[in-house]
């Protein structure tokens, strides 16, 4: 859990730019730090940082490419900070770089600490449950879920390999959340922690339209949990990923999922045809393209 920020600055008057953020942070009780990039202690502070416990649970922003690449050399999560004076200086295989700092959220600054350290993003919570990212700690239940036929019948099985599937999890981690922002999350229930299913958006390949995915397990079908968390991730892409336009390929005879569509707003367009399977495609507009 984040609770630090140290800002490692080379840019004359940098604090007077933030002054909203920095007050944000106290706001929100995030320790922030204040160091001069220039001043001579900070290198013995960067040298020693590795077997500095005290500094865990800390995010570090600099503007400072030879502290960027000592943060860097000791795994640390370092944001970099890039403006007018710090152009002609590199900062190689930086994840994240801001430009404009006084504009940005402490929020954005926790959701690019929870990447840089490998923690799930949370992407919504209903009344019932936890959306997340997928961790590779879900990839158990996951198996346990889809070793019912009937979650099968109209969807992908997951690999035989459970080796495999780890493999492409990690990839997705990597790939796909990192780079979009967005994907298949996982549903966990809120009173009792257990992973139940999996929903998110996804973007097939060939299409400008987002897609809705779901699959809840059976022990929780029939009580709402799909409705409630369809409802919220569909919320979550308009609301933050700027999305107006859905839609949902219902496999031919999935009748459970179409209903379900149908309910959540969704429109029958046309059949398709991928690989041989029949698929209704949905769509639903909360804003006129």
């Amino acid at each position: 859990m984040l609770d630090k920020i140290v800002f490692i600055i080379n840019k004359e008057d940098a604090k007077q730019e933030m002054e909203a953020l920095l007050g944000e942070l106290r706001e929100c009780q995030i320790k922030a730090f204040w160091f001069e990039a220039f001043d001579s202690s900070i290198d013995f502070f960067l040298q020693n940082l590795s077997a500095d416990a005290a500094w865990e649970d800390t995010l570090f922003v600099t503007d400072a490419a030879k502290d960027y690449q000592m943060l860097r050399r000791n795994n640390r999560p370092v944001v970099v900070w890039l403006h007018e004076q710090n152009r002609e200086e590199t900062f190689p295989q930086a994840e994240y770089a801001i430009e404009n700092l006084h504009e940005i959220a402490y929020q954005s600054l926790e959701l690019a600490y929870l990447r840089l350290t490998g923690q799930p993003w949370k992407i919504a919570e209903t009344k019932r449950c936890i959306i997340r990212e997928s961790v590779v700690e879900d990839v158990d239940s996951f198996y346990e879920i889809y070793a019912d036929a009937s979650i099968t019948e109209y969807m992908e099985d997951l690999y035989a390999d459970r080796d495999e599937e780890i493999a492409y999890l990690y990839d997705y981690i990597k790939n796909v959340y990192a780079f979009y922002g967005y994907g298949m999350w996982t549903v966990l229930e809120k009173e009792s922690g257990q992973v139940i299913g999996r929903a998110g958006i996804s973007l097939r390949e060939g299409s400008e339209i987002p897609e809705l995915g779901f699959m809840i397990g059976v022990a929780w079908q029939r009580q709402g949990y799909a409705y409630e968390v369809c409802q919220a991730v569909l919320a979550y892409g308009e609301e933050e990923l700027d999305f107006h336009c859905f839609q949902a390929l219902v496999m031919k005879g999935n009748e459970k999922s179409r209903k379900l569509c149908e309910k959540l707003g969704f429109a029958f367009v046309e059949d398709v045809e991928m690989d041989g399977t029949i698929y209704e495609r949905m769509l639903k507009e909360t804003k006129k393209l």
